[in-house]
């Protein structure tokens, strides 16, 4: 069963909410009719008659509250939640929609700002990032073609630390949405002291935060690419390495890397790149491209409705 076929299946064993606050955008409106149409989950399209005015102005007050000692005026409040991406994402913060999925209509940096303001970062980890769910059935790479590439989206440098927190929190996703054993490899130019340069000794302590994190998962780096996915190159150049090139889950030195990765990759070879899917928060949130197909917004839904349960 290929990785689109899967996410659907494991999001019907529980029903979940998912707000979709852009009510106005007819890729939106034909997803949400799949969706109900497939059994999925309940897509919750956000109508300007579905907004409750006393619980806006509540929401309101709560986020100025929340927000006033960073100089936040609360006529701009009153103009962000003139949004309705604000007002969903305050629905999910409150367990009224159990996840939200936007971004048709929004940049990535709207989305992260209103989510993780809103929503609210997981303790765990005190960071929000990005990962795409990547599925080339065809390829004999990965989980039978499927990986997770991560950050993608959102932390431009991140630090070894952070680094560490992209890579367990893109694992778990791997693990619950793809129901697979997650393999994570640190990437690189660089394979296992090949060059001796400050990024690949950060990759290195990466490594060793996220075995603190998580004694007994499976990763490895610093890895080039070929050594981390291809078995016969990580023969040569890393043998003793515990993923033996059969990496699934692909952790990206800095978000220009891992956005070109994802990208050339979907272009080249017409994979399905789902995402950007929200790590480190409170509650399962989604983005979308603003290019995206009404395709894109189900499966999108599918994974955080499953990330839900």
């Amino acid at each position: 069963m290929d990785a689109i076929s899967r996410i659907r299946k494991l999001a019907k064993r529980k029903i979940k909410t998912i707000v979709l606050p852009e009510y106005d955008d007819e890729r939106t409106l034909e997803a949400a009719r799949i969706i109900q149409q497939e059994g999925l989950a309940r897509p919750l399209v956000l109508t300007p008659e579905m907004v409750d005015l006393k619980q806006k102005e509540r929401y309101i007050e709560e986020y100025y509250k929340l927000y006033q000692s960073k100089d936040i005026d609360l006529e701009l409040v009153k103009k962000l939640f003139s949004d309705h991406l604000y007002y969903g994402a305050m629905m999910t913060r409150e367990g009224l929609a159990d996840g939200l999925v936007a971004g048709a209509n929004h940049t990535t940096a709207d989305m992260a700002r209103a989510c993780i303001r809103c929503i609210g970062l997981e303790e765990r980890f005190t960071i929000a990032s990005s990962c795409f769910v990547m599925d080339l059935p065809s390829a004999e790479y990965g989980d039978n073609g499927t990986f997770v590439f991560a950050d993608c989206g959102i932390i431009p440098d991140p630090n070894a630390r952070q680094l560490s927190c992209i890579a367990l929190t893109a694992a778990e996703l791997a693990g619950k949405v793809l129901d697979i054993t997650p393999r994570i490899a640190f990437l690189s130019y660089s394979t296992k002291g090949s060059a001796k340069t400050k990024s690949a000794e950060k990759i290195r302590e990466a490594l060793a935060l996220l075995k603190t994190l998580s004694p007994e998962i499976l990763a490895d780096g610093e890895l080039q690419a070929d050594a981390a996915i291809v078995p016969e190159v990580a023969a040569i150049k890393s043998p003793d390495s515990p993923i033996k090139g059969r990496a699934n889950v692909l952790i990206f030195p800095n978000l220009e890397a891992g956005n070109i990765g994802y990208k050339l990759v979907q272009r080249l070879t017409g994979c399905r790149a789902i995402g950007p899917l929200f790590l480190g928060l409170n509650k399962p949130a989604s983005d979308l491209s603003r290019g995206c197909f009404a395709q894109d917004i189900v499966d999108s839904v599918a994974i955080t409705a499953i990330r839900a349960q």
